[in-house]
């Protein structure tokens, strides 16, 4: 029968501690890329929403002959305005699929929307997360004039 010494049985307090540094480390680095990621992946979202937003806008003229006013905004999509010139073929369920209320950007914001607009016929912005005009990184703005910039 063999008999094994307490020395050679489980882990010493400076293995521990290396594996303790070690997942640390791993933490850090995962986490510091995911945050980066969740970035990102609002300002993609942002883009895709502005996209979206341009198809039925622009399935709104062919129907009415114009965009929405300022005023009206990107309401109009959803509901038949009431306010303005009122549309005279204004299309039965809105011009976005399955929604029931205007998305507020990632960061939670209202979309800005300006017709006519400052770059074209009409604007569409969000302030990025600050929800202030101008920044930078995070906090810049997304319009549907600077899609492909950021």
């Amino acid at each position: 029968m063999r008999t094994r010494s307490l020395a050679s049985e489980g882990f010493t307090l400076i293995e521990i501690m290396v594996v303790v540094v070690i997942i640390g480390i791993l933490a850090t680095i995962v986490s510091v890329n995911f945050m980066g990621r969740v970035e990102q992946a609002k300002i993609t979202k942002a883009k895709a929403q502005i996209k979206n937003f341009e198809a039925a806008l622009d399935l709104y003229r062919l129907d009415n002959g114009e965009y929405p006013s300022t005023e009206q905004g990107l309401q109009a999509l959803i509901e038949k305005p009431t306010t303005g010139k009122i549309p005279c073929c204004w299309r039965e369920g809105g011009y976005l699929k399955n929604v029931s209320k205007i998305p507020k950007d990632p960061w939670n914001h209202d979309y800005v929307y300006l017709c006519p607009g400052t770059k074209g016929p009409y604007d569409i912005i969000s302030y990025g997360a600050d929800g202030e005009p101008g920044g930078e990184g995070k906090n810049a703005d997304i319009t549907n004039w600077n899609l492909d910039e950021r």
